[in-house]
């Protein structure tokens, strides 16, 4: 022991530090340094980009649309709504459960333009729903739908595409039209726009609009409803609650939740996540080979030296540790560093946002970056794990020399 060290990890030091002899013998260190920074980091800052990612586009969702529907079999629509919706009220994790009606339409202006969207109807007179739509206010008032006022909300990128502004009127036109003598005619309704939403996605907000319950039953001419939305207490509930309502309501009626209805999407995701963490970490398989051919070289550099040491009475362990010293500080310095500039990079990005990106393409309009604890530990454990095997065979091929043999030809 030597400076408060012990002995192996104080001579694996000066080792790591003496140049020799060989060429390019510090050369292999400082590769093996550089591709484990390169590795780490680069693991962080892309497992971050897709963790944040997925959870922007997950939490936009959330935001924007139910936690679980409720619809009735037959596909006729949904009858005695407000007892269904007193029902799943009652289901531990519920917060608000309401009618609501959905239809396709196509909304038009006077001046020509034309875009296809969604009517959205809404009881507006369920506090949480009111508070919903609130929130997601961004221009005009809220007030005359509430006070039953034949007004419409539009989406604001749909308000955009339309050309109109609170105050202005616009057609919707329904495909499903009504008989008539002469046939088949569109059922148009003329509503004035009392403002406009945001959700925060661009395909919502570019085709989502908000009538009050009433007026969305009127329009779509039907006496009950298209289904129940429910949000919940805790989004991530959503399988649990989802069960209980349907084991409450029986055969008749069936339940999609949130995470069902995007399956696909993150699916798709988390297999892209996985397979860049496998593509990124052969750089630290690189570094890794770097590392054992530093100690291959370091072993003969020193085999003199290991000699001497061995014939004074250091164990062949002690030998081995050495060695195994030499290889694990390359390791964590390059993973300290690449953790380092990973940490540093994802931090910069959600406090100044510096790169944005296009919202009608992404649904986000900045690159979020979020490192869970479980995607950290697997990146630096991985890397040590790997750095470890590294040093195993060069370290015990070291260890195993004997001093006879070694010093017999110095």
């Amino acid at each position: 022991m030597r400076q408060g060290l012990p002995f192996e990890l104080f001579l694996g030091l000066r080792y790591l530090r003496s140049r020799g002899q060989r060429t390019n013998l510090s050369l292999f260190a400082w590769i093996g340094v550089g591709g484990v920074f390169l590795g780490v980091g680069a693991l962080i800052v892309v497992l971050a980009v897709m963790t944040g990612f997925q959870d922007g586009i997950r939490d936009k969702i959330i935001a924007g649309s139910p936690h679980l529907l409720v619809f009735q079999s037959g596909g006729q629509g949904l009858v005695g709504a407000d007892a269904v919706a007193g029902q799943i009220q009652k289901v531990a994790g519920v917060r608000s459960a309401t009618p609501f009606v959905h239809q396709q339409v196509l909304f038009t202006t006077a001046t020509g333009g034309a875009r296809g969207g969604l009517i959205r109807g809404v009881d507006l007179n369920t506090p949480a729903v009111l508070a919903d739509v609130r929130s997601q206010l961004r221009g005009g008032s809220l007030e005359p739908l509430v006070e039953g006022a034949p007004m419409i909300l539009l989406g604001r990128e749909l308000a955009r595409s339309l050309g109109v502004l609170p105050g202005d009127p616009v057609t919707v036109i329904s495909p499903e039209g009504a008989l008539t003598a002469v046939g088949m005619v569109p059922k148009m309704r003329r509503y004035i726009v009392a403002g406009m939403i945001e959700i925060g996605m661009h395909e919502y907000d570019s085709s989502m609009a908000y009538l009050s319950l009433p007026a969305a039953q009127e329009f779509a001419g039907i006496a009950g409803v298209t289904g129940i939305e429910v949000k919940l207490k805790d989004p991530f509930d959503a399988k649990v609650v989802g069960l209980a309502v349907a084991k409450l309501l029986g055969f008749r009626f069936w339940v999609r939740d949130w995470m069902e209805m995007n399956r696909s999407l993150f699916a798709a995701l988390q297999l892209e996540k996985y397979a860049l963490f496998v593509v990124v970490t052969i750089i630290v398989l690189v570094a890794a080979f770097a590392i054992i051919g530093h100690l291959v070289l370091l072993v003969a550099e020193k085999h003199k030296e290991i000699g001497i040491l061995m014939a004074v009475g250091a164990s062949g362990r002690s030998i081995t540790l050495v060695f195994f010293a030499v290889g694990m500080i390359i390791g964590v310095a390059g993973t300290a560093a690449g953790a380092a500039v990973g940490f540093t990079l994802i931090w910069a990005q959600n406090t100044y946002k510096i790169i944005g990106l296009a919202a009608d393409v992404y649904q986000i309009d900045y690159l979020p970056m979020r490192l869970t604890l479980f995607d950290g530990l697997m990146v630096v454990g991985s890397t040590l794990i790997l750095s470890f095997l590294a040093t195993i065979i060069p370290a015990r091929r070291a260890g195993s020399l004997v001093p006879v043999d070694v010093l017999r030809y110095e």
